[in-house]
């Protein structure tokens, strides 16, 4: 690693640029993002849905429920509460995850989307700056490991299809879990998890229309089978894709399933 001497030199030599703002990086930088975006990243604060993850804020907590309240099972997949969260108030759901609990156990996300950090997420994923995967995974490391359920096992990235790594060069989630691995301590099990088509772009899709799209997308591997898994992305969005590799993680024996992400959607997931 560079000290802070050659750092400052190459600087002076040759300025590096933020990729999201165009200024030179200065002070408080986590490279490659200047401090004043690195800054600017909304981080999201708990009380959070114990599910899907999503901030309660005054709003949304007045429709929020307790697992209890609609009849849910106490320590069954159904009910919404890991039994290893050891949020301070682990029965607290979002209004959708307390009616119908997505497939996955529970959903961490470090910022919401939008702002310096959707910008920097966008030249991450499609404009080839891999040097972004390690500070947004120090930005997941920074907000969610504090709050992580105890005993996941592995990270499993989700996969792209072939054609659109190979035209990328990279995938945005393999390279976030590689970086997550190494700073939680957690293996990383990118073959357990696999993608058996391509899918057309979900922003446009209607929520039946988004099932349908992945529907039978993935498979997993025996290997997960009894282990607590967390499933890597960049971004929670619908929380679609996330439901289904989390549906068929399921199916191939896994024992829990979570996923973390980078930043989510200020939605209910699924």
């Amino acid at each position: 690693m560079m000290g802070a001497w050659t750092t400052a030199a190459l600087d002076l030599l040759f300025p590096a640029l933020c990729p999201v703002c165009d200024v030179t990086l200065g002070t408080g930088r986590q490279d490659p993002l200047c401090g004043t975006c690195w800054r600017a990243i909304e981080r999201i604060a708990p009380p959070c849905c114990a599910r899907c993850g999503l901030p309660l804020n005054t709003f949304s907590r007045a429709s929020a429920l307790r697992a209890g309240d609609v009849g849910l099972a106490e320590g069954s997949r159904a009910s919404g509460v890991p039994s290893e969260e050891p949020s301070p108030d682990p029965t607290l759901l979002c209004a959708a995850c307390a009616l119908e609990p997505p497939p996955f156990d529970w959903a961490r996300a470090a910022a919401t989307f939008g702002g310096p950090l959707r910008d920097a997420l966008h030249a991450f994923k499609f404009g080839g700056t891999r040097a972004l995967a390690r500070p947004l995974a120090a930005l997941v490391v920074e907000q969610c490991a504090g709050s992580l359920p105890a005993g996941i096992d592995t990270l499993i990235p989700v996969p792209l299809a072939p054609e659109r790594e190979r035209e990328r060069g990279y995938n945005q989630a393999a390279l976030l879990a590689r970086y997550l691995g190494r700073a939680l301590g957690l293996p990383v099990r990118s073959r357990w998890l696999v993608r058996l088509r391509s899918t057309a772009p979900q922003s446009d899709l209607s929520a039946a229309e988004r099932r349908a799209n992945v529907r039978g997308a993935f498979a997993g591997s025996p290997g997960v089978a009894g282990l607590h898994v967390a499933v890597v992305d960049d971004v929670l969005t619908t929380g679609t894709t996330a439901a289904e590799c989390a549906r068929v993680l399921c199916a191939s024996g896994a024992r829990r399933v979570g996923v973390l992400t980078v930043a989510r959607v200020l939605q209910a997931a699924v």
